[in-house]
C-alpha cells in the first residue's frame, strides 16, 4: 500500500495545470517556471523560488528562497 500513499501525496503536491498560467512573480509580474521536482515556481526576474506546498503555491517573499548560481544555470 505504498503506492497508494506516494499517489496521495503526489495529488496532494501537484498544482492544477490552469492555476500555473495564471501565476506571475509577485514583486516582478513576470512569468514562473514550474520545477515539479522541487515542488517550487521559479522567478528568474527577481531570482527567487516560490515553494509549493500541499499543492498551494505560496507567493510571498518571506516563504522564497534566493536562487543561487547553480539555479541559474540549471535554467
Amino acid at each position: 500500500m505504498v503506492t497508494d500513499i506516494e499517489n496521495e501525496d503526489e495529488q496532494t503536491s501537484a498544482v492544477d495545470p490552469k492555476l500555473l498560467e495564471l501565476l506571475v512573480c509577485p514583486l516582478t509580474k513576470t512569468r514562473l517556471i514550474y520545477d515539479a521536482s522541487a515542488r517550487e515556481l521559479i522567478s528568474m526576474a527577481a531570482g527567487l523560488a516560490f515553494p509549493i506546498r500541499n499543492g498551494v503555491p505560496l507567493m510571498i517573499e518571506d516563504a522564497a528562497r534566493p536562487l543561487t548560481d547553480d539555479d541559474f544555470k540549471a535554467r
